[in-house]
């Protein structure tokens, strides 16, 4: 937010990373660093804080009510509850669900009681207080209808169901917004100048590539801690091992990673089961049951075998023939009820049917394809059509709206949006030619047809 939202002659705030320096006199993650000290200085959520917004005119007025914050980890919650208590010059208590008990909670209402005397607010900040039980809930309860206390509640959960009603009737809820894109590369630009500062005049300047940017706003998912933690990660690994080169993409995704490892590591075993794949493949039975009985005989677990034939089925076949799979899984079964020798004759089978059947990777491709996206976009938000709403505050913040029911419809379909809006005019599923994918494939050309037609949630 760069405007001023509240017209003040203030001088300007000092750099946060300077002001953590004079608290604490020591180093603070990159996130905490970074933190704003004015409302102007936050990054996204401009439907709370615009200069019109229902929560800066409040502020305006002086008139702070208790709130709950709701929102996703990284986008703002405890740094917004902050900036509101000093902007209402009150006293903020902070507490966490997670460790705290009634017995907190009540010596913090005798601190308020005090400082009421003083004319002066105190500001209850309950971190994840969807983590408060109803008995905990209810201990503060009373003192927020009294206004003794002015409660602010962060939480990762949907309050209707973890805030118990008459609390959640005294709060106004302010729903907070995953960071954007943009302001997720804003704030790596800053993240980036803030290590250069603590780098030193005479150490080489850190840069970042857009690529890098790039990765880290796909995996960050909106998070602006863990897109600076990453950002920090990378920027540690480079300098403890003297590498003055810009940070690259590969660099965040090994940042980022997370390894998965299987234990058989003799070359034959993938020898033989690439063998196995590949006739499967290829259409060619002789030699599936060939590899597959070779596999057996040099002492292979054939529940392995079993799940390869599963994946196989969906990985190969998919819905060319939907009878694969539950083909496979039968034998899977078959060889789990009947054991060696006998079950192995149903594995044989599985392995026929497959290289008779016909071959489709679409559904393989569609996974990778969303993979991808949802690697390079995130967490995209569920649009509201989509949404349930089975409370008041859900309806009334547009949960639901908009939706209607396909079996209302001529041929059961209404043709709704089904992707979040940011994607919603790509396609992920291309239906081969064969079997059962071949003849629903016409089908899918006309819904994708009039679905693009329609506007989102309509019928």
């Amino acid at each position: 937010m760069a405007e001023d939202l509240f017209g003040d002659e203030r001088p300007p705030p000092k750099p946060p990373a300077q002001v953590a320096e004079e608290e604490t006199g020591g180093f603070r993650p990159l996130a905490d660093r970074l933190r704003p000290r004015t409302l102007e200085e936050m990054l996204g959520q401009e439907d709370l804080l615009g200069p019109d917004a229902p929560l800066v005119k409040l502020l305006r007025a002086g008139n702070v009510p208790s709130m709950i914050l709701w929102g996703p980890p990284g986008s703002g919650k405890t740094t917004l509850a902050r900036l509101v208590a000093a902007r209402s010059q009150a006293d903020l208590v902070t507490l966490s669900a997670v460790t705290s008990s009634v017995k907190d909670v009540r010596a913090v209402v005798d601190v308020a009681k005090s400082n009421r005397k003083y004319q002066r607010r105190t500001i209850l900040f309950i971190d994840e207080i969807h983590r408060f039980n109803k008995a905990q809930q209810d201990a503060f309860l009373p003192h927020v209808e009294s206004g003794t206390i002015t409660l602010v509640g962060a939480t990762t959960e949907n309050p209707s169901f973890s805030v118990i009603s008459p609390l959640l009737s005294r709060c106004r809820v302010f729903v907070l917004k995953p960071l954007g894109p943009e302001d997720v590369r804003t704030l790596l630009r800053r993240g980036v100048e803030e290590l250069n500062r603590t780098r030193g005049k005479e150490a080489p300047a850190l840069v970042c590539t857009e690529e890098a940017e790039a990765a880290i706003v796909g995996l960050s998912d909106g998070d602006a801690r863990r897109a600076l933690g990453l950002l920090e990660l990378a920027e540690s690994v480079k300098r403890s091992s003297g590498d003055d080169t810009p940070i690259e993409r590969e660099e965040i995704a090994r940042a980022a990673q997370r390894h998965f490892v299987y234990d058989k590591t003799g070359e034959e075993h993938y020898n033989l089961i690439s063998a196995l794949h590949k006739t499967l493949r290829s259409s060619d039975p002789h030699g599936a049951a060939y590899w597959l009985q070779r596999m057996l005989a040099a002492g292979e677990d054939p529940r392995y075998v079993a799940r390869r034939l599963i994946r196989f089925a969906s990985e190969d076949v998919g819905l060319a023939d939907p009878q694969a799979l539950p083909q496979t899984v039968a034998a899977w079964r078959a060889y789990e009820s009947l054991g060696t020798p006998e079950g192995e004759l149903a594995l044989v089978q599985a392995a026929v049917y497959l290289a008779m059947a016909p071959k489709s990777n679409a559904v393989y491709k569609t996974q990778l394809a969303v993979q991808k996206e949802i690697g390079e976009s995130g967490s995209l938000p569920v649009p509201l059509h989509l949404r349930n709403a089975p409370t008041g505050l859900m309806k009334d913040v547009g949960y639901a709206e908009g939706y209607t029911y396909d079996h209302d419809h001529e041929g059961g379909f209404a043709a709704k949006q089904g992707l979040p809006d940011e994607i919603a005019k790509k396609r992920f599923f291309h239906p081969g030619k064969e079997g059962w994918e071949g003849a629903r494939a016409e089908h899918l050309r006309r819904w994708d047809k009039e679905r693009g037609g329609k506007e989102k949630g309509s019928g």
